[in-house]
C-alpha cells in the first residue's frame, strides 16, 4: 500500500487518477488499437469494478480492494518445430467472502493457445512452486512457460545481468497453463485492512489456492477441461492437498497431479532426535553426490549412476534401516560393519561416521563431504560447490545451488519479463522466495509430522482415473527420490491405484529442468502423460456414443 502523507501528494493522485480515467474513456485510449496490451473488463460481477489509481502508462501505484481488471497480451514459440500462437493474460483474483468482502488478491499469469474451437478437449494445468514462500517463477521460467532463463548445459549460471529466451520444451503445444503466487508471494497480497496471517499455514493456503483454481475455472470457462495440478516442492505438498480439497468442497475432479521434487511427508525430511527415517532415506542421495564429486572407492566410481544406487538402497533399507531399529543394541562387530559401508557409500572418513552415530545430517554432510578442499556442496543441487567465510563451520554458511546460482537469474527474469512483455506493471516487489509468510501455521498437525499421501490416496480412491506423476533428481538433497518412494510404497495404494502413478528420474537436482539434458527429457515424458490422458478421455467419449 503506497501512503499518501501531504496534501501535495493528494493532488497528484487526483491528477493521475484523473488522466487515467481519460485514457481509458478516450477512443484514442484503447491500448489495444495502439498495438499495446489489451485490457478486458471483469466477468464476475454487477458492476465494474473501480481500477487502482494508474499513471498514463498503466503503472499501478497503489494496491486495493480495487482490483484492475487483467491485462492481455499475443505472443508466439515455436516447440518441437511447431509455431504456437497464444493468449497471455495477467493479473489478479480477488478472493472474497460470500458477502462481497474482498480478502486477498492472488496474482496470475495464463497461458492459453489460440484457434481452439473447443476448449472441453485442451487440458489446462495450474501450477505453482513452494516453499512456503515462493513464488511460481521457478516452474513458470524455467520448465513449462513459454520463456526459460538461459544457463550453462549443466545449471551454471552466467555473468548479470542474465537473460531468458523462448522456451522450446514449454508445455504449451500439449495444455494451458495458469500460474499462480500465493498470497503474499510474487505479485500476491491481502487486500488493506485485512492480515496476511490468514493466508499462512498448511490448511489456510489450500483454502485460497483451491478457491483461486474453482474462480479461474468459472470465470474463463474451464470446468468441462481436462484439468491438471503441477507443483513443485512443498507446492508438491500443497497439490496432494488441493487433490482432496478440490474435490471435496468445490466437487472439481482433477485429471493428473505432477510432482515435481515431491515431500508429501514431512517425516522423511526432519532431521530431529528421536526421528530415524531420513537417514536410510537420504544415504542413496548422499551416495549419488560423492560419486558425483568422485570420492568414493575405485570399484564404486567405474559404476554407472543407477547400478551403484541400487546397492546402496538395497544396503539403507536393510542393513542400514535395521541398525538404527536396534541402537544400543547393536554389536560392536555389527557396529563397525555399518560404519564400513556408510563410509564407503558416503565418502565420509570412519572417524566421522562414528562420530555421528551412524546417523549423518544432510546439512553437516553438505560441509563435511569435501570439506578438505574447502568447499561445500549444494542443498537443492549437490553437484554444485560453494566456498564459505571458513573451513572449520559445521554446516554451510549459504547453499551454492540456490543464493550462488539461480536466485539472481530467475528474479531478473522474471521482473523485466512481467513488465516488457507481458506488459503489466506493479509498483509491489515481486516476492521470489523469502520469509514474509512464516511462521507457516501447522496447527492441523499439531504435536506431529504433517502427511499429505493420505489426501492424495482419497483422492486417487474417489477418482480412478486420477493420474500421478513424480519427478525426482538423483542430486536432490531438499527432496530425496528414495524418500518419495517411500512414501508411495507406505501410502496404502491398491493395486488398480498404484497403476496411475508414474516415476521418472533425472541426473539433475531438486530444480530439475536447470540441467539440460533433464529439461529435455522432461518434456518428452510430459508429452507422454498428457497423450494418456487425452486418449484416455478421446477413448471413454467413443465408446459411449
Amino acid at each position: 500500500m503506497t501512503y499518501i502523507r501531504n496534501k501535495k501528494c493528494v493532488a497528484i493522485a487526483v491528477v493521475l487518477t484523473f488522466l487515467a480515467l481519460n485514457v481509458v474513456a478516450q477512443p484514442g485510449g484503447n491500448r489495444q488499437q495502439q498495438g499495446q496490451a489489451a485490457v478486458i473488463p471483469p466477468t464476475d460481477s454487477k458492476t465494474a469494478a473501480v481500477a487502482l489509481p494508474v499513471d498514463p502508462t498503466g503503472y499501478i501505484v497503489s494496491n486495493s480492494p480495487n482490483i484492475p481488471p487483467p491485462v492481455i497480451t499475443k505472443h508466439s514459440v515455436t516447440i518441437k518445430g511447431q509455431v504456437i500462437n497464444y493468449t497471455a493474460t495477467t493479473g489478479y483474483l480477488q478472493l472474497k467472502n460470500e458477502d462481497g468482502k474482498p480478502k486477498a488478491n492472488i496474482f496470475f499469469t495464463a497461458y492459453t493457445k489460440d484457434g481452439v474451437s473447443d476448449k472441453s478437449k485442451r487440458p489446462i494445468t495450474y501450477t505453482f512452486n513452494g516453499g512456503p514462500g515462493s513464488s511460481s517463477v521457478w516452474l513458470h521460467m524455467g520448465l513449462l512457460g513459454p520463456k526459460r532463463v538461459v544457463m550453462t548445459d549443466k545449471g551454471d549460471v552466467l555473468p548479470p545481468p542474465y537473460s531468458y529466451v523462448n522456451n522450446e520444451y514449454s508445455w504449451l503445444d500439449k495444455t494451458d497453463l495458469v500460474f499462480l503466487d500465493p498470497v503474499t508471494t510474487g505479485y500476491s497480497r491481502a487486500v488493506t485492512g485485512e492480515s496476511d496471517k490468514q493466508f499462512h499455514g498448511y490448511v489456510e493456503d489450500l483454502q485460497s489456492m483451491g478457491d483461486a483454481i474453482q474462480l479461474f475455472s468459472s470465470k474463463y470457462e474451464r470446468w468441462s477441461s481436462p484439468k491438471f495440478l503441477a507443483g513443485e516442492s512443498y507446492g508438491t505438498t500443497r497439490a496432494a492437498g488441493l487433490s482432496d480439497y478440490l474435490q471435496s468442497r468445490h466437487k472439481f475432479y482433477l485429471n493428473g497431479v505432477i510432482l515435481i521434487s515431491s515431500i508429501l511427508n514431512m517425516q522423511t525430511a526432519r532431521f530431529d532426535v528421536g526421528n530415524d527415517y531420513p537417514f536410510p532415506l537420504f544415504l542413496p542421495t548422499y551416495a549419488a553426490t560423492a560419486w558425483y564429486h568422485k570420492k568414493l572407492p575405485a570399484d564404486l566410481q567405474q559404476k554407472d549412476l543407477k547400478s551403484f544406487l541400487k546397492e546402496v538402497e538395497d544396503f539403507a533399507i536393510e542393513e542400514y534401516n535395521i541398525a538404527l531399529m536396534k541402537g544400543s543394541e547393536l554389536t560392536g562387530q555389527d557396529y563397525e560393519n555399518i560404519v564400513n559401508k556408510l563410509s564407503r557409500y558416503t565418502g565420509l572418513t570412519k572417524e566421522y561416521i562414528r562420530q555421528t552415530n551412524l546417523r549423518i545430517d544432510i546439512h553437516k554432510f553438505d560441509k563435511e563431504l569435501r570439506r578438505t578442499e574447502g568447499l561445500t556442496v549444494g542443498r537443492l543441487d549437490s553437484r554444485f560447490t560453494g566456498r564459505d567465510y571458513n573451513d572449520v563451520g559445521v554446516t554451510p554458511e549459504f547453499d551454492p545451488s540456490n543464493t550462488g546460482t539461480i536466485s539472481g537469474p530467475y528474479s531478473a527474469a522474471i521482473n523485466h519479463y512481467v513488465r516488457a512483455e507481458l506488459k503489466y506493471k506493479n509498483d509491489l516487489p515481486y516476492e521470489i522466495l523469502g520469509g514474509r509468510v512464516n511462521p507457516w501455521n501447522y496447527n492441523n498437525v499439531q504435536n506431529r509430522y504433517l502427511n499429505v499421501a493420505e489426501d492424495l490416496r482419497t483422492a486417487m480412491s474417489n477418482n480412478p482415473h486420477l493420474k500421478v506423476w513424480v519427478l525426482c533428481g538423483y542430486y536432490d538433497l531438499a527432496t530425496p527420490y528414495f524418500a518419495s518412494e517411500y512414501t508411495f510404497n507406505t501410502m496404502g495404494l491398491r493395486p488398480e491405484q498404484r497403476k496411475n502413478v508414474n516415476f521418472t528420474y533425472y541426473e539433475a537436482g531438486h530444480m530439475i529442468y536447470i540441467h539440460k539434458p533433464s529439461l529435455i527429457q522432461t518434456k518428452v515424458d510430459a508429452d507422454k502423460l498428457y497423450d494418456e490422458v487425452v486418449k484416455e478421455i478421446n477413448s471413454v467419449a467413443i465408446k459411449s456414443k
